[in-house]
């Protein structure tokens, strides 16, 4: 019995009017709540609620029968890479929490002081930025933690306190970008359908470049030679972060990768400083609340994005996109790098949230990407650059904002201050005319030939 062939889905930009409601309000929120002096503006309407009018509407918007529509949400709430991504989220949370609440933190801190001469302050704490947000998997929370130190230092070596956030932010956003667990690499290898080790490689050869001209460049400052004060930790308690590192380098199952560092985490903390199983419990739980809004913006992204993509609002949005990045660019790997980096870019200047960004780009992202034969690996790489990027110089980004608030400084002076974004920015955008897109591997059928 033969199955009939699926109606094309015909582009309209009226699918996309759900999307366009869910951004004004969140940004029309945050714009509200700025003028009005509330700190931290854009982030007072929780996410998941903000969506919440976006998926009414594309539901009435549908065509499909009430239960037809209903049904398409639930698919996507359901889709199988959603529901993989909330899965890491939560182990991400409680290795993080858990690692915390022993001393990781902290080690990771002093560990990185203990090693930065007094002349080398401001590219040493870029590499302590980058290494403990790498291995915390958060910017914010790198941010949090470094921020106290960072301001003693800059106050007793009399740094530019605006350009001492800015080295701050840059280094956190670094490893933001890189890190295995966090949000917006589990977004962005989750979206293109890649491996995390993939997509780690293939950042590698935009952000090392990167890395090493922003470190050179902070080389020039001359920050005199005070003493650094180092706090007291345990050092072993940060081998938790380097071992998850390495196993995820491997190769190894993201889950079992994050289970793994999870117990580890919790042994050295009932070895070294009294953890008990209690708060081992607690902290793993906390972990997963931690998560909650990401968790439940995604599932809710999940169902809105297969409603506007059955409407043919995905499919128009890719369509306009690629005609306005071939004008770039006529090679169509090159056209689809940059109209992903386009995007992704854009998006983030709207939702200020480089993780919601990732998931509202990433469908267009992978058919850009399948498009114009460039790699998932690469296509998850310029996802979390670009998003990485903006949100590192969005004077009303949380980075900002916090930086701004710690050191009683304008968040404009911190965003002017994040030079590696800026210049991860450009090393982007010149590895795209030099090196050329990591090129997508042709699919190879069971009899080893090339599949037609």
């Amino acid at each position: 019995m033969s199955s009939t062939p699926s109606t094309p889905i015909k582009p309209r930009a009226v699918a996309l009017l759900p999307l366009a409601l869910f951004l004004a309000l969140f940004l029309g929120t945050g714009i509200y709540f700025h003028l009005a002096g509330v700190e931290m503006a854009f982030y007072q309407l929780a996410s998941p609620v903000a969506i919440l009018p976006a998926i009414i509407l594309a539901v009435l918007l549908s065509k499909q029968r009430i239960n037809a529509r209903i049904d398409t949400f639930v698919a996507g709430v359901g889709h199988n890479n959603i529901i993989t991504m909330c899965l890491i989220y939560l182990l991400a949370g409680a290795f993080s929490t858990v690692a915390a609440a022993t001393g990781g933190v902290d080690a990771m801190v002093a560990l990185g002081l203990s090693i930065i001469p007094a002349s080398f302050i401001l590219p040493g704490i870029f590499l302590i930025a980058a290494v403990v947000s790498t291995a915390m998997g958060t910017s914010m929370g790198t941010l949090a933690a470094l921020a106290p130190v960072a301001l003693g230092l800059s106050q007793a070596a009399g740094i530019n306190p605006a350009l001492m956030a800015g080295v701050l932010v840059s280094g956190a956003m670094f490893g933001d970008n890189l890190s295995f667990i966090s949000d917006t690499t589990i977004a962005a290898t989750r979206t293109q359908g890649c491996e995390m080790k993939d997509k780690f490689k293939a950042n590698l050869r935009i952000a090392v470049p990167a890395a090493v001209l922003t470190i050179i460049a902070l080389s020039f400052y001359d920050t005199g030679s005070a003493p650094i004060d180092i706090p007291e930790a345990n050092y072993w308690l940060a081998l938790p972060y380097f071992f998850i590192i390495a196993l995820a380098v491997t190769g190894l199952n993201v889950f079992v990768v994050l289970t793994l560092g999870i117990i580890l985490a919790a042994v050295f903390g009932f070895v070294a400083v009294d953890y008990e199983l209690v708060a081992f419990s607690q902290d793993v739980y906390l972990g997963f609340t931690s998560m909650q809004e990401i968790f439940l913006l995604s599932l809710l992204i999940g169902g809105l994005s297969a409603l506007i993509r059955q409407q043919g609002g995905l499919k128009f949005l890719s369509n306009t996109v690629e005609r306005i990045t071939s004008r770039i660019s006529k090679r169509a790997d090159r056209s689809a790098s940059f109209g992903i980096l386009g995007l992704t870019a854009f998006t983030n200047l709207a939702v200020a949230n480089n993780t919601v960004t990732i998931l509202l780009s990433g469908e267009v992202s992978k058919r850009l990407a399948a498009e114009g034969n460039v790699a998932p690996k690469q296509a998850a790489s310029y996802l979390d650059i670009a998003a990485c990027v903006v949100q590192g110089v969005l004077p009303y980004g949380a980075q900002a904002l916090l930086m701004g608030a710690t050191f009683g400084i304008s968040p404009l002076a911190v965003s002017m201050n994040t030079f590696y974004c800026f210049i991860l920015a450009v090393v982007a955008i010149a590895t795209i005319f030099i090196l050329g897109p990591i090129k997508a591997e042709p699919e190879v059928q069971a009899d080893g030939e090339p599949a037609v």
